[in-house]
């Protein structure tokens, strides 16, 4: 096979797939990882695909883009509702009383806080300004809140003063949303602001992604969190079941309501 074919071939695997690795690559087609870069960014010249550490990940073509921020601005509360409200009840099954709770921001965990402003003694830290308004409503939580630079898009805070506020703190869960999820790059997003994830995840006992199942198989550009820091996935029961063995491989509890 010559360079040319095994390029074509590698266009082919990411439409398949969205996501291929260099390490992969160099296997499958018995060249040196350096000979998969240099294709990588061929490809990457010729508005294939974006790079990211060890692989890269197809390009979303315009229609995509100008519908995810069409998404975001107007229908990101509304899309796949009901599917998120189950996914927000089950969440709460994992909390018990006295439990410290970190809520990241996003449509998925303000259901969350939805379904938390009904429970009791337990203290719940979050960046979103949203998930704050509904939880502020029961005096029976202590409710704390990251400072920051307000993303107006979002509601939420971000930048080093809302991670410096997550110092010293040692929290039982973390549960985090994001835009897109692969068992390769983990959960992703489109946005900016999505550091602060890290942090939180640094300092939780368990980190739980909330996703409804739009969200599998569809690559950010940004890694919110790699895979290793996840311990359980809480989704609908539209997820496809090679998704399910993906990330059972993984040693990942995958739930499905």
């Amino acid at each position: 096979m010559n360079a040319s074919e095994r390029r074509q071939e590698i266009i082919e695997l990411l439409n398949m797939n969205s996501t291929v690795l260099v390490s992969d690559l160099s296997k499958k087609y018995d060249v040196s990882e350096v000979t998969i870069r240099t294709d990588l960014r061929l490809l990457e010249k010729q508005g294939v695909l974006t790079r990211f550490h060890g692989g890269a990940t197809k390009i979303i073509d315009n229609d995509d883009i100008k519908s995810f921020k069409e998404l975001q601005l107007e229908e990101r509360y509304q899309r796949f509702i009901e599917a998120k409200k189950r996914i927000a009840i089950e969440a709460v099954k994992q909390v018990k009383e006295g439990d410290i709770i970190i809520l990241d921001s996003g449509s998925t965990t303000m259901l969350i806080a939805e379904e938390l402003v009904k429970l009791k003694h337990i203290t719940v830290i979050t960046n979103s300004l949203t998930s704050a308004f509904i939880l502020s409503d029961n005096s029976d939580i202590m409710l704390l809140i990251c400072g920051g630079t307000l993303r107006h898009k979002t509601r939420s805070f971000h930048g080093k003063i809302a991670e410096q506020s997550l110092d010293g703190i040692s929290a039982d869960i973390l549960f985090v949303g994001a835009d897109g999820i692969d068992a390769q790059r983990g959960i992703t997003t489109f946005n900016e602001g999505y550091t602060i994830s890290s942090v939180m995840a640094n300092v939780a006992k368990k980190v739980v992604a909330v996703l409804d199942s739009s969200k599998f198989g569809r690559n950010g550009i940004n890694i919110v969190l790699p895979l290793n820091k996840l311990d359980v996935i809480i989704t609908d029961t539209n997820v496809d079941n090679k998704y399910k063995q993906e990330f059972a491989k993984q040693g990942i509890n995958l739930i499905a309501v």
